[in-house]
């Protein structure tokens, strides 16, 4: 597991609260919906649809997306992770869970980040979540947008030769005159689908990066 050098201050956070429940693992049992539509559009979200933890049917591929939900801490500037999604190529639900605080939460975000106090007293402990991630994502192509936010609350580090970010790809920001777009733009200008117009769903987010990449693979590989 290729832990980032943020890893040293959780440590520190761990130690100074003795007494953080680490929680129960929970997988639900419960099936994803079957219906499907003929678009290949990405679905618009569902904000409050629960995590499902894994979607057993899908499979792992080469090249996988993730996206997090965070939350604030201390002075409410500062992120934590409170919920984080992987897709496989086919934008299929690897996994999705919410995951229990190691720090007081002061401001959860709702508005965007979708995430409610239920929520996390409902999730999983950190460090199972974040040795699930690092094992799903070891030697896959890692596709993402802004991942190094991602990667930052999840305390890991991917290699660069690995990952994929739409916020970095050169054509997808000649689409903001050469600025860092956002995915809701990217979704809007080469999908044609609204996202983020409310509380943000990380699956949705996952899935819409996914597809983007997809669009562009053949065009984006052979420039590296």
């Amino acid at each position: 597991m290729e832990v980032s050098s943020n890893w040293n201050r959780y440590m520190e956070v761990v130690k100074a609260d003795p007494n953080r429940d680490s929680g129960r693992t929970r997988v639900s049992t419960k099936k994803r919906s079957s219906k499907r539509r003929n678009s290949s559009k990405p679905d618009q979200p569902n904000p409050r649809k629960r995590p499902n933890d894994t979607q057993r049917e899908a499979r792992l591929t080469e090249v996988v997306a993730l996206d997090c939900e965070m939350v604030g801490i201390q002075d409410g500037n500062e992120s934590m992770l409170a919920r984080v999604s992987i897709v496989n190529s086919k934008g299929q639900t690897l996994y999705d869970t919410f995951v229990k605080p190691t720090e007081p939460v002061v401001d959860y975000r709702t508005n965007v980040s979708g995430v409610r106090p239920s929520d996390l007293e409902n999730g999983q402990d950190f460090q199972l979540v974040q040795t699930t991630v690092a094992n799903m994502i070891k030697g896959r192509i890692l596709v993402g947008h802004a991942l190094k936010n991602d990667m930052q609350v999840l305390y890991l580090s991917h290699p660069r030769r690995k990952t994929r970010d739409t916020s970095k790809y050169k054509p997808f920001r000649e689409i903001n005159q050469g600025r860092t777009p956002s995915l809701k733009k990217l979704a809007q200008e080469i999908l044609g689908v609204t996202l983020q117009s409310g509380e943000h769903s990380s699956v949705e987010d996952a899935r819409a990066a996914m597809q983007l990449y997809n669009m562009y693979r053949k065009q984006w590989e052979s420039g590296r």
